[in-house]
């Protein structure tokens, strides 16, 4: 399925995340939609659950023009989608809760991201999922180690949010036994951050922070484990209001870790961020994913909603910078 030069997917072929923007149509509910780089499908079981179609392509750049402009359901929005970090994860279980050496930097629940960037990688998947055409170039089991920069990298120094961001308990609960808020629009999540004395995170902060140095296609490494993060859900119920709240706390999923120790990157909530460069009402990104079977990765990103776009599967987390070392 050929996207655009050095885009097409199949077995072991390299993508490069600024590919050329192509349409799609679904042929069953007559949905277009814009996109390039890598094709978002939602499996068998939830094309079952949702009694619909739908077919979205997205490419991967931040920043780049060619990621996806995408039209879906009201109340849903498309998904962004080694040897592992730490072992396979049960699907909750605490986390330790030790403070990362660097949270005395960043203040506290925030944690000190450093080191060189690479704006534009190129991954190759050597093994996909299995999943049932035309699905089956969605999402990648295992990725090629290691990844190609393609550009020179840059030194990043920031904080941010260990965890999806959760309202105060005014009882003095453990904050990481919440759920993570949802509902937001892009400039009420932002005012939040601010009102901390943070911000939302720009999407190359976001990056780097679930990939890290080695640009790893998962937070936890180069191979898909379904249950280390909250998603693969089938059991999605419906669109807007029958859609099922799957979220998990922050305290699940041990293992959905990036290489600084920030948690739930991918899965659980789709979260707000910033597009560097674009002005209102265009500044919003959502990154990560949610619970569904989608791409779930670090570098994919979902720019179809502006900033007045709120949604039951959609959070955040806050940034800042980080003070002179």
């Amino acid at each position: 399925m050929a996207v655009g030069p050095r885009g097409s997917y199949g077995r072991g072929e390299t993508f490069s995340p600024r590919n050329s923007v192509e349409r799609w149509r679904t042929a069953a509910t007559g949905l277009t939609i814009q996109g390039g780089g890598e094709v978002l499908a939602l499996s068998q079981s939830i094309l079952e659950a949702f009694s619909v179609v739908v077919l979205a392509a997205v490419a991967l750049s931040p920043g780049g023009d060619g990621r996806a402009v995408t039209s879906l359901p009201s109340g849903i929005a498309a998904t962004t989608s080694q040897e592992p970090r730490s072992a396979p994860s049960p699907s909750t279980g605490e986390v330790d809760a030790a403070p990362s050496p660097t949270a005395g930097v960043c203040g506290e629940g925030m944690i000190l991201v450093e080191g060189d960037y690479c704006p534009d990688v190129e991954q190759t998947c050597t093994k996909w999922v299995g999943d049932p055409p035309p699905y089956e170039h969605v999402r990648c089991a295992e990725y090629a180690k290691p990844v190609k920069c393609k550009v020179g990298k840059q030194p990043r120094r920031f904080c941010i949010d260990r965890d999806e961001y959760v309202e105060p308990d005014p009882n003095g609960g453990d904050p990481r036994d919440a759920l993570p808020v949802i509902g937001k629009k892009w400039g009420e999540a932002q005012a939040i951050c601010q009102a901390r004395g943070a911000r939302l995170c720009k999407e190359s902060e976001w990056e780097f922070a679930c990939e890290g140095p080695e640009s790893s296609p998962y937070p936890y490494g180069w191979k898909r484990e379904p249950g280390t993060c909250n998603h693969d859900r089938t059991d999605l119920g419906g669109a807007e209001d029958k859609l099922k709240d799957h979220r998990h706390p922050a305290s699940s999923h041990p293992g959905c870790t990036s290489p600084f120790g920030v948690h739930h990157m991918t899965g659980n909530v789709d979260e707000w961020a910033e597009r560097e460069g674009m002005a209102a009402p265009n500044r919003s990104a959502l990154r990560g994913g949610w619970w569904l079977p989608g791409r779930n990765r670090c570098r994919a990103a979902t720019l179809a909603h502006d900033e007045t776009y709120s949604g039951k599967q959609v959070g955040f987390r806050c940034c800042k910078d980080a003070p002179a070392p």
